[in-house]
This record gives structure tokens, C-alpha cells and sequence, in this order.
């Protein structure tokens, strides 16, 4: 059996973007990557990102922010800022094969009417979803 690459997406609170990141790559490529999340300065997952996952079929609710402090020593195949605070601030990570940067974003900082919000948030979910197929894909057949 192959060895599973790894992945660390990072966002700034790891409450949402890089949680998204992480469930579906796991629930997606799970045969060929080991995901996984980490915030500058980790919160706690946003309950509307675990509503609109589950409004395509994976589960993040399990899923808890977590510090990228747990992560520098560790060897990772890629390293995913996705966003641009996360890239601005992030720590070189020595032991990582390749890193990306792909900035989506805020959903905490989208305001409006609730369907405009929920709206713009599903936006941003597919768009990391897309990214994820290109980067990542296609899924094994």
C-alpha cells in the first residue's frame, strides 16, 4: 500500500477556511492524503462551516481548532495557507515538501442579511472544494 501524503491546511483562527479544507480532502482523497487543520491563533470551529458541509455530505463536527505550534517539527508533503493573513504570518515550516498559498475570504467577516451571509459562505466552501479537486485530485477510480 502506498504511503499517504500529508496535508496542513492553515488559516488564521482554524475555525473555518482550513477546517473546510481539511474535511474534504479527508472525506474526498482520504485514500491518498492524511488531512489535517491549524490556526495562528486557533478558536473554535464555526457551527455554520459544519452546517454547510453537511449540506454536502461530510462531517467536520468532530473536527477541533488546533495550533500550528503542533505541526512545525512534523514532516508535511504540503503546506496550504489559505489565507492571506495566514500567509503573511506564518512560520516557515522546515520539514514541508511544498508550499501553497490560496487566499479565501473571511466568512466571520461577511455581514448582510442572513441568505446573503449563508450565501457568500457556500461560495467560499465551493471555491475551496474546487481548489482542493484541482490541487488534489481527480478522485481515484
Amino acid at each position: 500500500m502506498k504511503k499517504k501524503k500529508t496535508v496542513l491546511f492553515i488559516c488564521s483562527h482554524n475555525a473555518a477556511r482550513s477546517q473546510i479544507a481539511e474535511g474534504y480532502l479527508r472525506a474526498r482523497y482520504n485514500e491518498q492524503y492524511k488531512a489535517f487543520s491549524a490556526g495562528i491563533h486557533p478558536s473554535r470551529l464555526s457551527t455554520t462551516a459544519v452546517m454547510l458541509m453537511k449540506e454536502v455530505g461530510v462531517d467536520i463536527s468532530r473536527q477541533r481548532s488546533k495550533s500550528i505550534s503542533g505541526f512545525l517539527k512534523k514532516h508535511l508533503d504540503y503546506v496550504v495557507t489559505v489565507c492571506d493573513t495566514a500567509e503573511e504570518t506564518c512560520p516557515v515550516f522546515p520539514l514541508a515538501g511544498k508550499t501553497i498559498h490560496v487566499g479565501f475570504p473571511n466568512p466571520a467577516s461577511l455581514s448582510g442579511p442572513d441568505e446573503v451571509v449563508l450565501g457568500e459562505f457556500r461560495r467560499i466552501r465551493d471555491d475551496i472544494m474546487s481548489f482542493i479537486d484541482k490541487e488534489f485530485g481527480p478522485v481515484p477510480g
